[in-house]
């Protein structure tokens, strides 16, 4: 698969799940994966808990990482999409509606559930977190271990 930015978005839009790299104030690295909507690849929705070590992390360093992949391919075929992103807790009412239609609207699609402002607020033990994408790239493929480069998904 080449890197092309009609495969960086089918890849986005075929995963379920995204790898968010963080870490903490002392730059201690952790990895976990979420499920995930977005917005033209750009904008990248979940719902933690704000005890989890990402969210907690996200709350002190908003600089991110994030992979997309589909991890069932054959060994050497496999081709991801690699963001640099910022993070944080989604907190304004209006930027949280919409959010949550659109992780609602994906969560439908996966047999999931609608999701409300009830359900990421006071004492329900989660939080909606949004990632804006800075930077994508994806493996050149062109013969040299990790070779990345850039990838405007559009």
């Amino acid at each position: 698969m080449r890197p092309t930015a009609e495969n960086a978005r089918g890849i986005v839009d075929a995963s379920r799940y995204l790898v968010l790299a963080t870490a903490d104030a002392e730059g201690r690295p952790w990895c976990t994966p979420v499920y995930f909507a977005h917005v033209g690849c750009r904008e990248f929705f979940w719902v933690s808990s704000p005890e989890a070590v990402h969210s907690r992390n996200i709350a002190v360093r908003p600089e991110v990482g994030i992979a997309v992949f589909d991890s069932s391919v054959e060994i050497g075929t496999g081709q991801g999409v690699y963001m640099s992103a910022v993070a944080a807790e989604l907190v304004d009412g209006a930027a949280s509606t919409s959010a949550l239609e659109v992780f609602s609207r994906r969560s439908l699609g996966h047999g999931g559930r609608v999701w409300t402002l009830d359900d990421v607020r006071g004492d329900s033990g989660l939080r909606l977190y949004r990632a804006v994408a800075e930077a994508h790239s994806m493996l050149a493929k062109d013969g040299r271990p990790d070779h990345r480069v850039a990838v405007d998904p559009g």
